[in-house]
């Protein structure tokens, strides 16, 4: 886990992304997603640090998905730090954040509070 990455925009683990080695995320003048990145562009208009600290509730780009809008909700309700410690401790218990492309562990859930109890748990 490279924690220093942290948490993208919209909620994602860069710190855990197995692109994190050529990619600086999307805080970085690098990001991939520059041009075509709908959270990237809105919380920068926006001026916050990402989706997770805009009051808006909405479901634009990323947000459509289960895995960043559970990331999304989890740093709303028990924040950053919290999250990055279940991250670190889940990775060193064997959960894998990418392990087929970009499916893993955390891909597959119904909903984003089924996620939220598997990060807290690191348990399926």
């Amino acid at each position: 886990m490279k924690r220093e990455m942290g948490i993208a925009r919209c909620g994602l683990a860069c710190c855990l992304c197995s692109e994190n080695d050529k990619c600086g995320g999307c805080a970085s003048d690098g990001c991939p997603g520059t041009a075509w990145c709908e959270n990237r562009k809105c919380s920068i208009e926006k001026a916050v640090d990402g989706c997770y600290a805009c009051g808006e509730s909405c479901s634009k780009g990323l947000l459509g998905k289960i895995k960043p809008a559970g990331f999304r909700a989890f740093i709303r309700r028990y924040g950053m730090e919290e999250l990055l410690d279940c991250l670190e401790r889940n990775e060193k218990n064997g959960v894998v954040y990418h392990k087929e492309g970009i499916i893993g562990d955390y891909d597959g859930f119904e909903d984003a509070e089924a996620l939220i109890a598997f990060i807290r748990s690191g348990k399926i």
